[in-house]
């Protein structure tokens, strides 16, 4: 597997593998900027919720373009930006180190395999501070994605044959583990 790189990443937009402007392309990663639209849990939820049994938390939809996190909360979120991966194509999230140093963590489930195609990355934030609201907003850089040329995917074994989350036009809630 290697790396892509800047010339590679401008190949990568021109063919329409992520709609990203040519201003966000860095020289190994292309920043990435928040959509509008959010989920957080409900204050219902009152059962553990049992991961094996693909049971989900119960999370609901907030509308708008900004998003204040208060501290010690989680929201999930998505990119503005909407992906079409290849068979050869694997890419992974990289939270910005800036909004790391201001206490926003994203929760590592960053990882996009070959096939995932039509959809805006959903992004799992958690504000890590004790006594600090965060707000996050539409249009602000995110974070980076970094891509990666693999050996081709056989078509059956691909996320585009096997995964669950392909053609999602927004923030999207789990759907259990499969």
């Amino acid at each position: 597997m290697s790396l892509i790189s800047y010339n590679g990443l401008i190949k990568l937009i021109e063919q329409g593998i992520i709609d990203a402007p040519f201003k966000n392309v860095n020289g190994a990663s292309i920043d990435i900027t928040l959509d509008e639209g959010f989920m957080i849990e409900s204050k219902t939820n009152t059962n553990p919720v049992k991961l094996k049994n693909k049971e989900t938390p119960c999370m609901v939809h907030v509308e708008g373009k900004s998003l204040v996190l208060p501290p010690k909360e989680f929201c999930l979120a998505s990119s503005a930006e909407t992906f079409n991966l290849p068979n050869n194509i694997a890419a992974e999230y990289k939270l910005k180190s800036s909004l790391a140093r201001s206490g926003l963590q994203h929760m590592l489930a960053g990882w996009c395999d070959p096939g995932w195609y039509g959809s805006k990355l959903t992004l799992e934030f958690y504000n890590t501070l004790n006594f600090t609201e965060l707000e996050i907003e539409a249009g602000m850089k995110i974070g980076q994605i970094v891509f990666y040329e693999c050996e081709p995917v056989p078509d059956d074994n691909s996320y585009a044959a096997k995964g669950q989350y392909n053609n999602q036009s927004g923030v999207t809630g789990s759907k259990g583990v499969r």
